[in-house]
């Protein structure tokens, strides 16, 4: 019985579930001990002056935290 229990804690606490953000792309694996994010979200500079996109691109890359302390992130900004 309390191998069962283990297992089925463990289970709970390292299995993600697969989040589909709505920035652009980015896809998250989110479990109660960690989270990944693979990041494809869509950035958009916007000039108040001339009321129009000055410039646009990408942020790309990977974050992983543990416990909520980041421990990785490789994000860059790749413009169009």
């Amino acid at each position: 019985i309390v191998i069962g229990i283990v297992v089925f804690v463990m289970l709970v606490l390292l299995v993600p579930i697969r989040l589909q953000m709505k920035d652009g792309g980015s896809i998250q694996y989110r479990a109660v001990l960690y989270t990944v994010t693979k990041y494809h979200q869509i950035t958009m500079e916007w000039d108040d002056e001339n009321e129009g996109i000055v410039e646009s691109g990408y942020r790309v890359g990977w974050g992983i935290e543990i416990l909520g302390l980041e421990i990785f992130n490789n994000v860059k900004y790749v413009s169009d």
